[in-house]
């Protein structure tokens, strides 16, 4: 009697390949990815938590756990499978993660229900405590007019003391200008008319004793 042959393994469904690319790409976007779990949140909490999460920039998402770690695969952090256990929400934060932590924390304390487990930035693992401490740092427009006053200041610093330089060199100047002396009769003034000693008064009409000869 033949060997009975082991059937062929079931190509995926087409619908939980788009969740998967859909997950994977999601996660590629996302600055930070932060796990929740929300069992206890009732529609209403749930829609509101999502209302906050989108004026931080993040989008709240529930996917099947296996299909988060299919997608995942070989590129996510040691110890991220222990996330996705349980009821999973996923939080894909935006250009400013802290905002993002900071909206969690705020729901967190106001539902018992919202569990802050975790998260992954820039590729490494965070604990619930270092999701909430994310949620401290200064926002991301904060963060950049910090960074730009800094910047500002050396610049404004410079400008002031080229100004100052500039001033006081051209008052140097004018200093200079001032104190010199005054610069001897030129050669054209020893001819001028109003000197009696110029040779040319002493053939003037004007002059009586060139009338005398004269005479």
């Amino acid at each position: 009697m033949p060997a009975a042959t082991a059937a062929p393994p079931r190509p995926p469904r087409a619908d939980k390949v788009a969740v998967v690319d859909e997950v994977r790409e999601r996660f590629a976007e996302a600055e930070a990815v932060l796990f929740t779990e929300y069992r206890g949140l009732d529609v209403t909490e749930m829609a509101d938590l999502r209302g906050r999460l989108i004026d931080a920039d993040c989008r709240y998402k529930i996917f099947k756990n296996t299909l988060v770690r299919r997608a995942l695969a070989d590129d996510a952090p040691d110890g991220v499978t222990d996330l996705l256990l349980g009821p999973t929400a996923l939080a894909f934060c935006g250009r400013d993660p802290s905002a993002a932590a900071k909206a969690l924390r705020t729901f967190a304390a106001e539902h018992e229900a919202l569990v802050i487990k975790g998260g992954i930035l820039a590729g490494t693992l965070l604990s619930d405590a270092q999701v909430r401490e994310l949620a401290d740092l200064p926002a991301r427009d904060d963060l950049m007019a910090q960074m730009l006053g800094a910047l500002a200041a050396p610049l404004g610093s410079l400008a002031s003391m080229m100004n100052n330089l500039i001033g006081e060199m051209s008052g140097l100047v004018q200093a200079l200008i001032d104190q010199s002396p005054a610069d001897p009769a030129s050669p054209a003034d020893t001819a001028s008319p109003a000197d009696p000693t110029s040779p040319a008064d002493s053939t003037s009409p004007a002059d009586p004793t060139s009338t005398e000869n004269n005479q």
